[in-house]
């Protein structure tokens, strides 16, 4: 397959040709934390750190309806613990809809900056009330009027539509005053069953350890071939 090239512009890059080689240092079974989530956390903190991770809590979270149809979208973390990673959305959405017929579900976290990623499998269900309610309070403003003004995924005649929307509840709650949760708008809190962690190497050599949860509570970790 070729790529055509406009001769009034740049020449479009060959993806073929397109290529990195990553980090020398690796990941060695000896390194890794006893349990994924703290695994986790000490892959976040660096990517965090680094500065060169654009949003590092930004994962892409893969989901099937009940055809088994796939859909990806990024969506902002916005928790982990012991019992999973945490996000938030319209429960009217494709992603919860999909979720109510097919739990499982697929995250992914991009650190390409520093050549690694964290890829996630599990079950998904819904935070409780009283969780939800106490982060939405943390939003700013805007964006808490935000959750009402967008009925996420469904079709709309035009952006006016969005933005008039937002100014009749940007009169209704004025900056300061304090906004309702929406009753079909909380979270998602995803229990991992498999995690792994993928450390870039040269000559697409990569590193890839993964915790698989066990019967009992305990997890295994295996290597896979890159």
């Amino acid at each position: 397959m070729t790529t055509v090239n406009d001769p009034g512009l740049e020449p479009v890059p060959d993806p073929a040709r397109m290529r990195k080689q990553y980090r020398a240092d690796g990941l060695d079974e000896s390194e890794l934390a006893g349990d994924p989530m703290e695994q986790f956390g000490r892959w976040f903190r660096q990517a965090a750190q680094e500065g060169a991770v654009f949003e590092p809590n930004a994962m892409v979270v893969s989901t099937a309806n009940a055809e088994g149809r796939p859909t990806s979208r990024t969506v902002l973390m916005k928790a982990y613990d012991e019992q999973g990673f945490v996000f938030y959305t319209n429960y009217d959405s494709r992603k919860a809809q999909d979720l109510a017929g097919n739990p499982y579900v697929s995250l992914l976290f991009p650190w390409h900056a520093i050549a690694r990623q964290v890829i996630v499998t599990g079950t998904a269900r819904r935070t409780g009330r009283d969780e939800t309610a106490a982060y939405f309070r943390t939003r700013p403003h805007g964006s808490q009027l935000g959750a009402w003004a967008s009925a996420q995924s469904s079709v709309i005649s035009s952006r006016a539509e969005l933005d008039a929307s937002y100014e009749e509840l940007h009169a209704r709650y004025p900056e300061g005053e304090q906004v309702p949760v929406p009753p079909n708008w909380g979270g998602f809190r995803v229990a991992p069953q498999r995690v792994e962690f993928w450390q870039g190497r040269w000559n697409r050599l990569h590193d890839r350890l993964r915790y698989v949860a066990e019967a009992d509570g305990s997890w295994r970790v295996e290597r896979l071939s890159p």
